[in-house]
């Protein structure tokens, strides 16, 4: 609230200097948050190096010797997520298809529910060593596993 001030002889100076004393303190401190400036920009976090790996090492074409069966993984979400399609020799889609890590162990699920697959599945792990998806598939018609591989075509 400005007080305006008057006395005998100068009234008009002491309430003048008294107002452009109040709208100066009024105006000080929106000046002064204004003048920090927007917030800096922050550029959306890079992947973890391991997330990384994870896509270098599963990405690409995987093919199952056995039978000529193939995985194409594409990419990897964020969230583990896979994009990928099974070959066998025509495509299909995955219903499922999940990357995940354990410690070192680096994990892939796919779940598969067209052509005769219905509720089939893989689950693999990659074998660093080897470079190899090693695991077993399910079979869900006749309600069996077996165990198999996977090699970089």
């Amino acid at each position: 609230m400005i007080a305006i001030e008057r006395t005998k002889g100068d009234g008009i100076g002491k309430a003048s200097a008294s107002l452009a004393l109040g709208l100066m303190l009024t105006w000080v401190p929106i000046i002064a948050a204004t003048a920090q400036g927007p917030a800096p920009v922050q550029n959306a976090p890079s992947p973890p190096p391991a997330a990384n790996a994870d896509a270098e090492a599963l990405q690409g074409a995987w093919v199952r010797p056995d039978g000529g069966y193939m995985i194409v993984i594409k990419s990897i979400g964020p969230n583990g997520q896979l994009e990928a399609m099974y070959f066998n020799p025509n495509p299909l889609p995955f219903a499922k298809a999940q990357a995940s890590r354990e410690g070192a162990t680096l994990r892939v699920f796919f779940e598969l529910q067209a052509g005769g697959y219905a509720g089939s599945t893989y689950e693999l792990t990659y074998d660093p060593a080897s470079k190899r998806l090693k695991g077993t598939y399910y079979q869900a018609v006749v309600k069996q596993k077996f165990d198999v591989y996977f090699v970089r075509k």
